[in-house]
């Protein structure tokens, strides 16, 4: 049986949960979903430039899975930058730090 997935501590939502490529309609376009604590590894990695040992902790998470979850949302995002699909940012299994 697998192991029960620890809740990821992420700040908060981000205040946009969809982005798509500009002059394609919504029909026309194929759908990624990102979850919530790969944006806030991306925000925490990327944007805030923590090293992945750092923004591990702030998620209580282990090294080894923030490097999972980074590794996950990068290839959502190139995935989507390089194909034009759309980001629906949303779910995951997360808590959140204010509760």
């Amino acid at each position: 049986m697998p192991r029960k997935k620890c809740l990821r501590h992420i700040a908060g939502a981000p205040n946009c949960s969809f982005y798509k490529p500009a002059g394609i309609p919504m029909k026309d376009l194929l759908e990624i979903v990102i979850h919530l604590d790969e944006i806030e590894a991306i925000k925490l990695a990327d944007l805030e430039k923590n090293y992945q040992e750092e923004a591990a902790k702030k998620m209580n998470i282990s090294r080894q899975t923030f490097g999972r979850i980074i590794e996950s949302a990068h290839q959502k995002i190139a995935d989507a930058l390089i194909n034009g699909k759309a980001i629906k940012i949303e779910g995951g299994n997360v808590k959140f730090k204010n509760d």
